[in-house]
């Protein structure tokens, strides 16, 4: 006799409902769909209450890093909490002259996921010295596009290297404290994505507040789990004109439920709502581009091809085909950054 669940989990997934499964065939029904599937988006995340507190940005340090200016500053994203980041400036880029006058240099929201946090992106160790070894899966992407006349934010994702809680800063760096924010935070009626979502935007709200940025220019890629948070992030805010999302791409069927993940990445109710590549849908008609390597274990080739089916669907009705593209590469669990870089660059850069 067999008594193990995975007949009873299969079960759970096929009776979910899918309310808001894509099935447009015009531009009225899109506008429909995205409406009602953002808004219970927004509800599921439980996002936290816009404009509550002031930014306050702080400048705590600023190196000259040849090519670049990298700053290091301080956001208050709500009561009781605030987030560093990393902003990395071109040298080439000036404030725009004359009030109201506004800016000309594209920006992008990169976003870290599992790891050590922001550091690992931008060439440093833990401990904030420099790395002399090989920059690892995220490839140091956010270099990679400063080099190319971006800005580039880099926040530190809540739960993440600096931002961890007490309990768990003298474990390895790449521990993190992701399970019990999320258990926490789930006790209280929200979600660790909500909040991380919440703090995106207020890099945005950053990003926008700086007048050497065109605020028609900004755009977001995002790693992993970081991938994660930014497609939700610009699945919600329009302002983000252009998204590169990396190893995440899937259906939840065939990444976070079929095998154990980080608990950050569950969200209440979600399955009733969409499915991954629908959710990633309200992006449409902005452009978007997907990574995905053929060797990812943890988000299988066959489910991001699958994600990848749902979301041209989407851009056809839009006639918008030509805005979705995709970086299917030969890699593991990895940053490509093949077509993800010169492609930001022709989208942001030609607005």
């Amino acid at each position: 006799m067999m008594w193990n669940p995975d007949e009873f989990l299969e079960q759970l997934y096929d009776r979910q409902t899918y309310v808001h499964t894509f099935k447009a065939n015009t531009e009225a029904e899109w506008s429909e769909w995205r409406t009602a599937l953002q808004e219970r988006l927004i509800q599921a995340l439980v996002l936290p209450q816009r404009d509550v507190v002031p930014l306050n940005p702080v400048c705590l340090e600023r190196v000259d890093c040849g090519d670049y200016i990298r700053e290091h500053i301080e956001l208050t994203t709500d009561h009781f909490l605030k987030m560093p980041c990393y902003v990395l400036l071109p040298k080439q880029v000036t404030p725009q002259a004359g009030e109201g006058s506004e800016g000309t240099t594209p920006a992008i929201v990169a976003c870290p996921g599992h790891g050590y946090g922001y550091k690992q992106l931008i060439g440093l160790m833990p401990d904030g010295s420099v790395r002399e070894d090989e920059p690892g899966i995220y490839k140091d992407y956010p270099i990679e596009l400063v080099k190319r006349g971006f800005i580039v934010i880099v926040p530190e994702l809540l739960g993440l290297g600096d931002r961890r809680l007490m309990q768990d800063q003298d474990k390895e760096p790449n521990a993190n404290s992701c399970f019990r924010l999320s258990t926490n935070l789930l006790m209280a009626g929200k979600t660790l994505a909500g909040y991380r979502v919440h703090e995106m935007m207020c890099c945005v709200d950053y990003l926008l507040s700086l007048r050497e940025v065109a605020p028609e220019r900004i755009g977001c890629m995002g790693f992993s789990g970081g991938g994660n948070v930014m497609a939700l992030t610009a699945a919600i805010d329009k302002r983000i004109r252009a998204a590169v999302i990396s190893g995440f791409t899937n259906t939840y069927r065939d990444s976070i439920l079929a095998k154990p993940h980080c608990s950050d990445n569950y969200i209440p109710d979600l399955l009733n709502i969409a499915e991954m590549p629908d959710i990633w849908g309200l992006i449409a008609p902005r452009p978007l581009l997907i990574e995905s390597g053929q060797a990812d274990l943890g988000f299988p080739i066959a489910g991001a091809i699958k994600a990848l089916h749902h979301l041209k669907s989407i851009y056809r009705v839009l006639h918008a085909e030509d805005q979705l593209e995709e970086d299917i590469h030969p890699g593991k669990h990895e940053v490509s950054g093949a077509i993800a870089y010169d492609w930001l660059q022709r989208h942001l850069s030609a607005v």
